[in-house]
């Protein structure tokens, strides 16, 4: 059920970045840059105030660039964009609070960060990290290097409550997702990172309508009505299991049936984004060489 809540709740995450300065600095890193693309570290405040980090890689040339916004992986470590991805894209890789190169102040644990605060919505740490992506989105399509009608956002629940909130973009990529139907699927696995809520909601079985309510403001069903663009969906098994998301985003709803197949699957999903972007799909793969 969509929470009464919702649009205030992230209503007041935006009110919150409007009232702080992004103040970006850029510092280029020459070991990552060639003739291709020019690699730099660019640090934004977030709300907090928190200062986050990012990868900005832009392609040599004179643009303007499709833009690719990737969200933050579940995890310590964020890379720099992949290598064809820095030729064709305007890309930015954001590493939100907590996670390497961004552990000043606070230093997430993994586990436990999918929990960090979980039983106060105003608490949860997740509402700083969608801050962060959030804020990152607005410096990308800020830039006058990038075509603001090609603006892809990356990545998981985040990327697409990252397109809900910030109109820019004209497709989503989500893959991964954690955040969809958490509530109701947590009881039926034991698999990382959800494991993490429900070894919580064992220790502290008070809390637990709490934890489903700040779970519910994070499902990306209940922002997928407010996505104005494409979203190309990678689907791990049975595709049925996402309907309600394919309900709520409708017509926007673009699924790509994962083969388990690492090379396959990549150069699909690939060609799928290439072809929006209208940029030339590359493989990450050598098919032939010579002797």
């Amino acid at each position: 059920m969509r929470p009464q809540n919702l649009d205030s709740y992230w209503d007041n995450v935006d009110a919150e970045l409007a009232a702080l300065p992004a103040q970006p600095v850029l510092e280029e890193l020459a070991l990552r840059s060639n003739e291709y693309s020019t690699v730099y570290a660019l640090r934004l405040t977030s709300t907090g105030p928190y200062r986050i980090v990012g990868y900005l890689c832009v392609p040599t040339g004179d643009g303007p660039f499709p833009a690719l916004l990737q969200t933050p992986r579940y995890g310590s470590v964020n890379h720099i964009p992949d290598y064809n991805d820095r030729l064709r894209y305007v890309c930015l890789q954001i590493m939100h609070r907590g996670q390497r190169l961004a552990d000043q102040p606070y230093a997430a644990r993994y586990p436990g960060l999918l929990t960090d605060g979980i039983d106060d919505p105003d608490e949860y740490v997740y509402r700083g990290i969608a801050a962060d992506c959030l804020r990152g989105a607005e410096y990308l399509l800020s830039r006058a290097d990038i075509d603001p009608a090609r603006a892809a956002v990356q990545g998981d629940d985040l990327a697409l409550i990252t397109a809900a909130r910030r109109t820019g973009f004209s497709l989503v990529n989500a893959a991964g997702l954690t955040f969809y139907q958490l509530n109701e699927r947590r009881a039926a696995t034991t698999a990382y990172p959800v494991e993490e809520v429900n070894e919580y909601c064992r220790a502290y079985p008070e809390q637990v309508d709490d934890v489903e309510t700040t779970l519910a403001l994070f499902d990306p069903t209940h922002h997928a009505t407010a996505i104005a663009c494409d979203v190309v969906f990678a689907a791990a098994g049975d595709e049925s299991r996402y309907a309600p998301l394919a309900n709520a985003l409708g017509d926007h709803y673009q699924p790509y049936q994962l083969t388990n197949r690492g090379g396959t699957d990549h150069d699909a999903v690939d060609r799928l984004v290439a072809e929006r972007m209208d940029v030339a799909p590359m493989s990450r793969f050598i098919r032939t060489f010579d002797r």
